[in-house]
């Protein structure tokens, strides 16, 4: 394939309902969408980048920024037998894996609607239904947060995660685990705490939880070696994992028994391949996080998530619980058994993307063409 042209467009979603976390609280939703195009046929990616740099250094501007101005050059006009050319290809920018993956993973997509294919036969994945897990913010109160827990499991989601901050930890997960009993149970820190609360931390292990995701600090590996030898719920790494290097070395120190594998957070899927692959070697078991991502970023994080050693719930929920209405149609959605189909519309990412909606929600667009 030979890419021809490459349209950026920044859009703005709200949120059906906010979503707080230790970072603060969210109402809408402002990304990049990278389409690319050969042979008179698009793929799609969506960035994870978030309008501030909390989660992550990287923002929507400096995405639109370093795609804009370097990596669409850099793409343009050049030929690749694989999508797996394209990081290398990629390579002279540092860092900005977020924006590396929106190329990318557009890259794939269009490879597997050019092989006629699903996303994640050329993935290597199965095409399964994928166990979904959903995610819940920070509430108003301790019974908002017990009344969202008991919507979530009626929908048939098939394990809870709750987001905690110092100051709403051990209570909120009181409060559940009273009202809800075994449901399968996790909490996610973001990055809020130090090995100083480790003895707060601690306390979590009573109740039986699936995992600690990224209770300290985003850059910091050894600090969360030192807590996993003191506490016994596993502990899950999201944000410190930026690329497979660091993932073996966080694995080999023992700072995690768990890993969250997110594309748009690697780089793309040639590196998210590369850390599944590695996980499983390890026997270390991985999941799907999410990014609160649209209809087409949630298609996407479906079809890597069919692969085999995703083998726990993943936070791929349904449309409804983000975007009434989505960007693609039919929207995602959650089945009785709880889990979410890969979608199967056709080659690629398999969904029909409105482009009406898409472009509603648009506030700025270019088109780049290779010379």
């Amino acid at each position: 394939m030979k890419i021809e042209r490459v349209e950026l467009r920044l859009l703005r979603l709200p949120l059906a309902r906010f979503f707080e976390t230790s970072f603060g609280r969210s109402y809408d939703r402002t990304f990049v969408l990278v389409t690319v195009h050969a042979g008179g046929v698009a793929g799609w990616g969506e960035c994870v980048a978030e309008h501030a740099p909390f989660y992550s250094a990287e923002t929507t501007e400096t995405a639109w920024h370093v795609l804009e101005g370097f990596l669409v050059p850099l793409l343009l006009g050049l030929s690749f037998g694989d999508p797996r050319e394209v990081t290398p290809a990629l390579a002279r920018v540092r860092g900005h894996l977020m924006a590396k993956a929106a190329m990318e993973m557009a890259v794939w997509d269009l490879h597997a609607r050019q092989q006629g294919k699903p996303l994640w036969a050329v993935l290597g994945g199965s095409g399964r239904p994928v166990p979904s897990g959903v995610s819940i913010g920070i509430q108003d109160s301790l019974q908002e947060l017990v009344d969202r827990v008991a919507a979530e499991r009626a929908a048939g989601y098939q394990r809870i995660k709750i987001k905690i901050k110092p100051g709403w930890d051990v209570d909120a997960v009181d409060r559940v685990r009273a009202a809800h009993g075994a449901v399968p149970l996790m909490v996610d820190a973001n990055a809020a705490y130090t090995l100083d609360d480790a003895d707060r931390l601690r306390a979590l292990d009573a109740f039986d939880l699936m995992m600690i995701e990224q209770p300290l600090d985003y850059d910091d590996i050894m600090d969360h070696a030192a807590l996993q030898r003191r506490i016994r719920t596993p502990v899950c790494l999201d944000e410190s994992i930026t690329s497979v290097r660091v993932a073996a070395m966080a694995i080999d120190a023992g700072a995690c028994r768990i890993v969250n594998i997110k594309p748009g957070r690697m780089g793309g899927y040639r590196e998210a391949l590369r850390l599944h692959d590695l996980c499983a070697s390890r026997g270390v078991p991985v999941w799907h996080g999410g990014m609160l991502e649209s209809g087409i970023g949630r298609a996407h994080n479906l079809h890597l998530a069919s692969l085999p050693n995703f083998t726990l719930p993943g936070d791929i929920a349904a449309s409804r619980r983000y975007y009434t209405p989505d960007l693609i149609e039919p929207p995602v959605e959650v089945q009785e058994d709880g889990t979410v189909p890969v979608p199967a519309d056709g080659p690629g990412i398999g969904v029909h993307i409105v482009e009406s909606r898409v472009a509603a929600a648009t506030l700025r667009h270019t088109e780049i063409r290779s010379s």
